[in-house]
């Protein structure tokens, strides 16, 4: 079994897909406009209308209502990404700190309030 991507459903594909864009520097794929991917070597980032999961009903994930995982992203450098970014964050959690397990991160909110860390691997 393989994770291929983690989907975010959200009330607007456009605005979610130009601030992943911003920080990934992929350009995402649209193969319909209530879809977009962002391909990494790793994973797919999927971003999607409410539009695709309608069909599930009363149990279709709600947009901006995730209070429970973090989209993560290993960078060569916290610091150059956070000023790189800087304009375009809006809701920063955390500015660059050294973790104490040796990690350097910076965690923000993404337009819809997900919580979005880069960061990078203590040198060895």
């Amino acid at each position: 079994m393989d994770l291929t991507s983690l989907r975010i459903i959200t009330g607007d594909v456009d605005r979610l897909t130009r601030f992943y864009e911003a920080v990934t520097g992929i350009t995402a794929t649209r193969p319909a406009p209530v879809f977009a991917e962002l391909r990494t070597p790793s994973g797919t980032l999927a971003i999607a209308s409410t539009a695709t999961v309608v069909m599930l009903g009363e149990n279709a994930p709600q947009p901006a209502v995730n209070n429970s995982i973090i989209i993560e992203f290993l960078v060569e450098d916290v610091d150059a990404e956070f000023a790189r970014l800087h304009d375009v964050l809006d809701d920063v959690a955390l500015p660059p700190t050294t973790m104490p397990w040796g990690s350097r991160s910076t965690l923000f909110r993404d337009p819809d309030g997900n919580l979005v860390n880069l960061f990078s691997r203590p040198a060895t």
